[in-house]
């Protein structure tokens, strides 16, 4: 049996995940949840890993949770329970110290559209669409609500929560719920280009900047500058930072591999 999720790496340190349930439309069951979050724990704990692409096989991206395996079981407590795991799945892409890309094609539906949300970027190809559905089977999509009113407008969050309509690919490029939008057969390329340009700067100023970024969007203005602040003093005395900002002075390209080099030795 094929496993669920599909996992490999180039010698940049670009992993690529990719859920395997096509039949199923990649939906969210428990045992492909377990899988995520298994992978995703694993990969915050790598310092070798510089990105993330979280893509699907198939026709579609992933089609939310499954419908068959939640009804199978009507009970408050199997319900919480599921809803946390989903959730404490959500919140790791969030944690994890490199940026994880979302590459979309097909529907993205319901947690299948959180799942978009809950990515750092996404790139979608022409043919994707997205909905947050539940309201069409009586179940209003809370959770991927949270993820969705923190992409999109709140006017337009709050419509597709409520009615349950498919929105395109360019529609939701517009609304700011994918970052690109380019041809199928051109997603990869698309996502490369992604990668090379993040790949290229140093580590330990994504990992800081992306920590910061989720941190300072849930507080005020006054203390989110206080915590920016501080962030990049400690960012301005990493070597990498010292070694780019005099490279600027200088008028010549970075040298990262002494950068490196040299945060390795001081941590000794």
């Amino acid at each position: 049996m094929d496993p669920l999720l599909l996992q490999r790496r180039d010698d940049r340190g670009v992993v690529t995940l990719t859920l395997n349930r096509p039949q199923a439309f990649n939906a969210l069951s428990e045992a492909m949840l377990s899988a995520l979050g298994e992978a995703f724990d694993a990969l915050a704990e790598d310092p070798t890993v510089r990105v993330v692409v979280l893509g699907a096989s198939g026709k579609a991206f992933c089609a939310g949770h499954d419908l068959k395996e939640m009804r199978a079981e009507p009970s408050l407590e199997y319900y919480e329970r599921l809803f946390a795991q989903c959730t404490a799945v959500m919140l790791s892409i969030q944690r994890l110290p490199v940026p994880v890309i979302a590459r979309v094609h097909g529907l993205a539906t319901a947690a299948g559209c959180q799942l978009v949300a809950m990515c750092d970027l996404a790139v979608a190809s022409h043919d994707a669409r997205f909905a947050v559905s539940g309201v069409n089977a009586g179940l209003f999509c809370a959770t991927p609500g949270v993820a969705l009113s923190r992409n999109v407008p709140r006017k337009t969050a709050f419509e597709m929560l409520v009615t349950g309509d498919f929105v395109s690919a360019e529609q939701a490029k517009v609304s700011g719920l994918v970052n690109r939008v380019v041809a199928a057969d051109a997603l990869d390329d698309e996502i490369e280009t992604l990668v090379a340009s993040i790949v290229a700067k140093p580590a330990v100023a994504i990992a800081m900047g992306k920590t910061l970024f989720y941190r300072q969007i849930e507080v005020g203005m006054a203390a989110a500058y206080a915590d920016a602040g501080a962030a990049m003093a400690c960012n301005m005395m990493e070597p990498s930072a010292l070694e780019g900002v005099q490279a600027f002075i200088d008028k010549r390209t970075p040298d990262w591999a002494k950068a490196r080099a040299t945060r390795t030795r001081d941590a000794l």
